[in-house]
């Protein structure tokens, strides 16, 4: 007998039930409807999105997995505060808002486990990369949807605000052209897994993201930078050679070089009205507002836009490279309170930061170019009592996949860091010249 039906997005701290007898389904969820396969369809430095199966009204649907830390697992109250966030997407009801199934915490696994809508045209990002010519025209309607998306998110009390909006958590439908912001549960549900600013991916972020104070407005930068990729078929600040660049050129207020192959005048202002400072950044209710959108004529192409799409830049790593090494403020002084640091190493394309602290075990965070060409962000601890910069290089390479090159480079940067703040510290490889960012 099929299962009940239950309501979309009930949270349970059930376990999943074993899966089904089709060795192709992974698990299910806690009431048997829903089945996961094995085929993962996206993933990103704490999240894995899987394809399954909606086994009550017989369709497809995205089944996104991310990992809770120990902080969130260990405080009853931050638990209740994690549901109760989850909840509150389940009432969330838009045309152009990805729509969320069920929700649940697996606390042996330590995820929340979120079912949602599947787009099978993939997200915006990939759609773009395949079809190289697009109208002007579909780019406003994009832009449209978009917007009344994230203008139906803002008007929420208190507003929702995405956090993390770029052009891979835009969904589209081929078939009609209909887009719909997704992933902004998971994105919620990330920002849980640690206080820091420095979470989603950084060429969209806008820069009061850095700071402690900001407000919805963030995501309409964030807009601004999908508007610039759609437009170019560049991913914003490809032009920067790794992660350090890329934050001094947004903290500095630098725009992505791709913004100057914007040929059209009009294009061009509407994407830098989204890109202005926040004192002068328009909300999506203003925004729809635009000339540029309330035009339908077909004057505006994207061949006569743009530039010839730029390829993302590749890893250019050599083994003679010096890590360059920064100091960068944590939470900041308040009141004359002492400021607490964020020590960052870099070495090519991969960034190592972490506390400038010798509690053990000290929390790093890794940035490193993907196979894809993307960054990704993984955080781990290391046991300074047990672990050695080799062996946890050599565990990491090989769970996410790595090419072996990249195994000495990841431990010199951690012995690196080690150095810094344990000079006593016996390092397992050769650290190489060390040199302040600035030069």
């Amino acid at each position: 007998m099929m299962p009940p039906k239950p309501a979309a997005g009930d949270v349970a701290d059930e376990q999943p039930e074993p899966p089904d007898e089709d060795p192709d389904v992974a698990e299910a969820d806690p009431t048997g409807r829903y089945l996961r396969y094995r085929e993962i369809i996206g993933a990103g430095s704490s999240k894995t999105v899987y394809k399954a199966f909606d086994a009550v009204d017989g369709i497809e649907v995205a089944w996104g997995k991310v990992e809770i830390n120990e902080r969130i697992m260990g405080s009853s109250k931050e638990l209740q505060r994690l549901r109760t966030e989850i909840q509150l997407l389940k009432s969330l009801q838009h045309k152009h808002i990805l729509k969320l199934y069920a929700s649940w915490v697996d606390t042996n696994r330590r995820t929340v486990n979120i079912v949602t809508e599947l787009f099978t045209s993939g997200n915006l990002r990939e759609y773009r990369t395949k079809h190289k010519k697009v109208d002007m025209k579909a780019m406003r309607r994009w832009a449209k949807q978009i917007l009344t998306g994230l203008e139906y998110l803002h008007s929420q009390k208190p507003p929702i605000i995405h956090r993390d909006l770029k052009c891979d958590n835009i969904f589209i439908n081929g078939n009609h052209g209909k887009v719909k912001i997704g992933d902004f549960g998971l994105a919620m549900v990330m920002q849980q897994r640690k206080t820091r600013s420095i979470q989603g991916t950084i060429e969209f972020m806008a820069p009061e993201l850095f700071g402690e104070n900001y407000n919805e407005l963030v995501d309409i930068y964030s807009f601004g930078m999908c508007m610039l990729e759609m437009v170019t078929c560049e991913c914003p600040y490809s032009e920067c050679k790794g992660f350090i660049q890329i934050y001094k050129k947004i903290t500095e207020g630098v725009k992505p070089a791709a913004l100057s192959k914007v040929k059209d005048a009009e294009v061009r202002g509407f994407i830098e009205s989204c890109l202005a400072s926040v004192s002068d950044r328009l909300p999506a209710s203003e925004l729809l507002k635009s000339p540029f959108l309330q035009s339908d004529d077909a004057n505006h192409r994207s061949s006569n836009s743009v530039q010839e799409p730029v390829k993302f830049p590749e890893n250019n790593f050599t083994k003679d490279e010096p890590i360059f090494v920064s100091l960068a403020p944590n939470n900041g002084t308040v009141n004359g309170k002492e400021q607490s640091f964020i020590l960052v190493l870099q070495k090519s394309d991969f960034l190592l930061e972490g506390n400038m602290s010798t509690t053990n075990p000290v929390m790093l965070f890794l940035r490193f170019p993907g196979p894809d060409g993307k960054f990704k962000n993984v955080q781990f601890p290391f046991d300074m009592e047990k672990d050695t910069s080799l062996s946890v290089s050599t565990e990491m390479v090989e769970q996410l996949e790595l090419p072996e090159w990249n195994n000495p480079v990841l431990a010199e940067l951690i012995d690196a860091f080690l150095l810094h703040i344990l000079p006593s510290w016996k390092p397992c490889v050769k650290v190489g010249k060390m040199l302040p960012s600035s030069s």
